[in-house]
C-alpha cells in the first residue's frame, strides 16, 4: 500500500482511466466499462473541493460512451483528456517556499485495486 501525506489545501488529482479506475480496455473487450475493486470508493473519498482530471488514451470516438458511464455512476470529475499518448505521463510542478512538495506520482498495477492510504497533515 502506498501512503500519501497531503496538506489541508485543495488538491488536483490526475487519474488515468483504463487499468486504474476501470478494467483496462473493458469498453472494447466487454463492450462496456466496469470499475476495478475499490476504485469507486476511492473516487468518492476525494474531497468535493478537490479537482479531478481524468486522462485516457481513448480516442474521441469513445467520448460519449465514457462520459455516459461516468455520469450513470455518479463519478465526479472536472476534465477528461482524451487521445493521450500511450507512453509515460510526467507531472512537473514547483515546491512551495515552505518546502511543501507540490508533485506526487504513484504507479499502480494494471487492473489492480487502488491501495493508497491518504493522510492529511495540517502542519504542511
Amino acid at each position: 500500500m502506498s501512503e500519501l501525506v497531503l496538506s489541508n489545501l485543495g488538491h488536483t488529482w490526475i487519474l488515468d482511466l483504463d487499468g486504474t479506475i476501470v478494467k483496462h480496455n473493458g469498453y472494447k473487450l466487454d463492450g462496456y466499462d466496469s470499475f476495478l475493486p475499490g476504485a469507486r470508493a476511492f473516487l468518492e473519498n476525494i474531497p468535493q473541493t478537490d479537482m479531478i482530471v481524468l486522462i485516457t488514451s481513448r480516442t474521441d470516438e469513445y467520448q460519449e460512451m465514457t462520459e455516459l458511464f461516468l455520469r450513470n455512476h455518479g463519478v465526479r470529475y472536472n476534465y477528461i483528456i482524451y487521445n493521450a499518448p500511450y507512453g509515460e505521463r510526467i507531472l512537473v510542478n514547483d515546491n512551495k517556499p515552505s518546502g511543501l512538495a507540490m508533485a506526487n506520482a504513484l504507479s499502480v498495477g494494471r487492473d489492480e485495486p487502488i491501495k493508497i492510504d491518504i493522510r492529511i497533515d495540517g502542519n504542511l
